[in-house]
């Protein structure tokens, strides 16, 4: 039955607390203290949530039936009434406090929910770290471009180019949301572009394949007819995503197959500092197969006429054009196909730079950032060298 104003005035507090029920979830707790609320028990994808609507008599049981019928239409259009009544909180505090790490906590709650966790608690990681302690404090309304070049340019310093750029952008990201919910009217990172205030990273083109046309590609370097090594090569060029250079003069001394890693020296990077390749069962199994072929000689892929010598640098270009790739894939372009799949597949984009060795290192990060984020790095290596075996097997 429906609850009443006489049944309400008539039930005392007792040691216990009393729920008196309205229906539908909605019910009227009265505490051992005397207190009395207003709640409705709801669920939101198979959660169940309590909510409270207000105290007794301040919201008089007619109020709380109102209350709670506002709270289900909105529950019925698709909306939780709790993560609303949260935003609207949230945006009670940015008018009152308009700092821009208050705005950018609000961006990022709403950017978040179309992302990755991953890559999300990436980007909140790289705000607190390198945006907040520069510009946090400051309303938003009032920040000036220098502000902002001043920030990007601290970052740089550091050899962090990739990850200066990024702030840059997601400082943009944080200003369009102020302006579209009336915190600010402009975006002075819209008056900056990267390359007006840092350095320039040389860029070589290479050709490569869209990522969709991967999958054929793999399937064809696995029928190759030329020679077995050139076979393997292919094979782990494209589980290692490393420059053509660094493969080509590989020595089996700087792999260690039972740890799963493949150290590159210094003198062999074209960064000059040493890199660390985390080795994916696929890519330890190339390795084991190609040791019967060449495991007693110095290089992993000697040259056909002077084992001396690593194979030629154009043999990667010759056996992609054998197999109808010619101008439209070369051993270079595999990095870029790795690192427009990996992104997709919402790895760290940090992790994906050190991956490609292509950090700007200075000479006190150079002794460290071979090894950083290796854990991280061999799950993602083990995730890209299940993708291209999937990629072997054609479409199910």
């Amino acid at each position: 039955m429906p609850l009443t104003e006489i049944e309400i005035r008539k039930t005392k507090p007792v040691d216990k607390p009393v729920k008196l029920p309205d229906g539908r979830g909605l019910y009227l707790l009265i505490n051992p203290t005397g207190s009395k609320l207003w709640r409705w028990k709801y669920r939101v994808d198979g959660k169940e949530k309590l909510m409270t609507l207000g105290a007794y008599p301040a919201l008089s049981l007619a109020q709380a039936r109102m209350r709670h019928e506002d709270e289900r239409r909105l529950l019925q259009a698709g909306t939780d009434p709790m993560a609303q009544r949260k935003a609207d909180k949230q945006a009670r505090q940015l008018a009152a406090d308009n700092s821009f790490a208050t705005v950018a906590a609000a961006w990022w709650q709403s950017w978040k929910t179309a992302r990755s966790e991953r890559h999300a608690e990436y980007v909140l990681r790289r705000l607190n770290d390198d945006v907040f302690p520069a510009i946090g404090a400051r309303p938003i309304a009032q920040i000036e471009a220098p502000e902002l070049v001043r920030m990007v340019k601290a970052i740089e310093t550091r050899g962090a180019l990739d990850i200066a750029k990024r702030a840059l952008q997601t400082c943009g990201q944080v200003f369009r949301y102020a302006i579209a919910h009336g915190l600010a009217t402009r975006n002075p990172a819209a008056d900056i572009k990267p390359g007006d205030i840092l350095a320039s990273r040389k860029k070589e083109n290479y050709a490569r394949l869209d990522a969709k046309e991967l999958p054929e590609l793999m399937r064809r370097i696995e029928g190759y007819q030329g020679t077995p090594t050139t076979r393997l090569a292919l094979k782990l060029i494209a589980l290692t995503f490393v420059r053509t250079s660094e493969l080509i003069g590989a020595r089996w001394k700087e792999f260690d197959l039972a740890a799963a890693r493949w150290d590159i020296p210094a003198e062999r990077m074209k960064m000059k500092t040493p890199h660390v390749v985390p080795l994916s069962t696929q890519a330890v199994e190339v390795l084991r197969t190609l040791q019967l072929l060449t495991g007693n000689r110095e290089l992993l892929f000697p040259g056909e006429r002077d084992h001396g010598k690593p194979m030629s640098n154009n043999t990667i270009l010759k056996a992609l054009a054998r197999m109808g790739y010619q101008y439209r894939m070369t051993g270079h372009g595999f990095r870029g196909v790795a690192s427009t799949l990996l992104h997709e597949m919402d790895f760290q984009h940090a992790h994906i730079e050190i991956q490609l060795a292509h950090q700007e290192r200075n000479a006190v990060s150079a002794s460290y950032n071979h090894a950083q984020y290796l854990q991280q790095r061999a799950v993602m290596m083990q995730s890209w060298g299940d993708y291209l075996e999937n990629c072997t097997k054609g479409p199910k």
